[in-house]
């Protein structure tokens, strides 16, 4: 059977805390965790990982001077610390076998050019066969 999350290889435990929101910008707009720690040139995802594998308390503390450094939204200029308490209890358990950490490593530190290499070679036997069935019927000389 087919990898369910072929389409989003990315772990569903981390969906809820990615997309918790830290708050509004200057523009009035929702800004989700994911967004923050994009805009701080940080991998959403690897980060995520790292918070879990550090345990509640070290990833709320971490989590606290990551929402220091941001800028963009004026409440966290006071309240970071607030929000990264509350923030930090969205996170998942950190896990106890590995499945979670085979997740995430597919997301880190996998070989996702492997992936594309076999869609590329898909589309390329495709696109053959597709020329193949269109030259043989159509010549019609």
């Amino acid at each position: 059977m087919a990898d369910p999350n072929v389409l989003n290889p990315h772990p569903p435990e981390f969906d809820r805390f990615l997309h918790a929101s830290v708050g509004e910008d200057r523009n009035g707009y929702a800004v989700t965790v994911l967004s923050t720690l994009a805009r701080l040139g940080l991998d959403p995802w690897k980060e995520t990982d790292e918070l879990v594998m550090l345990g509640h308390d070290a990833a709320q503390a971490r989590l606290g001077r990551l929402l220091a450094r941001f800028r963009d939204v004026p409440a966290l200029a006071s309240d970071h610390g607030r929000i990264a308490r509350d923030l930090s209890q969205l996170l998942p358990e950190k896990p106890k076998s590995g499945a979670m950490q085979r997740a995430a490593s597919t997301v880190c530190g996998g070989r996702p050019e492997t992936s594309g290499a076999i869609w590329t070679v898909i589309a390329l036997i495709f696109v053959l066969f597709q020329m193949f069935m269109v030259g043989g019927s159509g010549s019609g000389e």
